[in-house]
């Protein structure tokens, strides 16, 4: 996905090497529609430059700071050397991940330009870039894209296409059980199946679970993990230790995975 309008003065962008003239450098915008800029000699290198074709080559992918701009005569000013290694690479890298998300984007939706814009300004305004938002569906599954207006049907194909194709450090999933005893030792009763979901310190070391209260009788259980088999295990577990629990106090519990009480 390609910006429209243009940059700001000061961002960091990726272009392209287009042309090389004695004076500077053409260099397209790799991330904004049908935008050039032009790297004058002095921007190219610090020090002297006897040929800037020492430099830089036709095709090389740079690294730029943009000097200054003029929307009525479409001029981009740009800087090559004003760019530091740690902003070089996190340019790339933002770059290649754009790439990726195009291309995530084209699995889940499919080629049509309209719909591929529509869902795409979706994305973004929620979460700033599509790679982020395919990472976040990866982690968060549905409820990463609730703030969008995007059908559940589209929903699904990104959260399934994020699954499969973004790599994550970790993974969350959610669920909730219902924890009903009306017996006289109720409230205890409650809080020892929460112990039990909470795994009574026998949760590995590299999980993350955590039991909230959601609203009378429902409990949050939150799970996170390096990966979703894992992930989706412990949250079974987890309910399935707080269901045995509060039976055998002489209460019920019900496990389910999406949200029965009103909002908090």
């Amino acid at each position: 996905m390609k910006y429209s309008g243009y940059p700001e003065p000061g961002e960091i962008v990726v272009g392209k090497v287009d042309e090389i003239e004695d004076f500077g450098v053409f260099v397209d915008l790799e991330e904004y529609e049908d935008r050039r800029g032009l790297a004058h000699i002095s921007e190219v290198a610090s020090g002297w430059i006897k040929n800037v074709r020492d430099h830089v080559r036709e095709g090389q992918t740079t690294v730029c700071k943009v000097l200054s701009i003029d929307e009525g005569s479409q001029q981009i000013d740009l800087s090559i050397k004003d760019v530091n290694d740690h902003q070089r690479k996190e340019a790339i890298q933002r770059w290649k991940n754009e790439q990726k998300a195009d291309n995530w984007m084209s699995i889940a939706v499919g080629e049509d330009a309209d719909e591929y814009g529509r869902i795409a300004n979706e994305l973004v305004e929620v979460h700033g870039t599509l790679y982020d938002a395919f990472e976040q569906a990866a982690i968060l599954g549905d409820e990463a894209l609730a703030e969008t207006d995007l059908s559940d049907a589209e929903i699904d194909a990104i959260v399934e296409t994020a699954r499969e194709n973004v790599s994550v450090p970790y993974v969350e999933v959610t669920g909730y059980v219902d924890l009903v005893c009306s017996t006289e030792a109720g409230v205890d009763a409650v809080r020892s199946a929460l112990a039990a979901a909470e795994g009574n310190g026998e949760v590995p070391e590299e999980i993350d679970l955590e039991v909230t209260y959601v609203g009378a009788p429902e409990y949050r259980i939150k799970v996170r993990a390096p990966n979703y088999k894992t992930a989706e295990g412990q949250l079974e577990a987890s309910a399935e230790r707080a269901r045995a629990a509060i039976e055998a106090d002489g209460g019920s519990g019900e496990f389910h995975r999406e949200r029965r009480t009103d909002d908090e």
